[in-house]
């Protein structure tokens, strides 16, 4: 006969519980349907995807006018500020309240 100690005891738990998950999920497989076995409902209309209009495209070509102009202008915002922390700086090195790294 076995003698029952704490890891006969956890062997025989661990085996129960995969024993169990095992019969739940292949119980499980056979009840629910795959995605293939479900009839698909036909519109009374075609589906098509949307097609942009002439006037769609010309309004997103609009928006993406706007966006190169708007990063040009950030970018230009951008120097200048770099400009302006640059001549902050006395001719021996200090320089006021604001320290910035130069590019190397």
């Amino acid at each position: 006969m076995m003698k029952m100690n704490s890891i006969n005891i956890l062997a025989i738990s661990a085996l129960i519980v995969f024993s169990l998950m095992l019969i739940t999920t292949l119980s499980k497989s056979y009840d629910e349907k795959t995605i293939n076995d479900i009839p698909l409902e036909k519109d009374s209309i075609d589906r098509i995807d949307w097609i942009p209009t002439k006037e769609d495209i010309a309004y997103q070509d609009s928006m993406w006018t706007i966006i190169e102009q708007t990063q040009l202008e950030v970018d230009t915002i951008k120097e200048s500020i770099e400009h302006i922390l640059l001549r902050l700086e006395y001719m021996d090195g200090t320089s006021d309240s604001i320290r910035i790294t130069r590019k190397k």
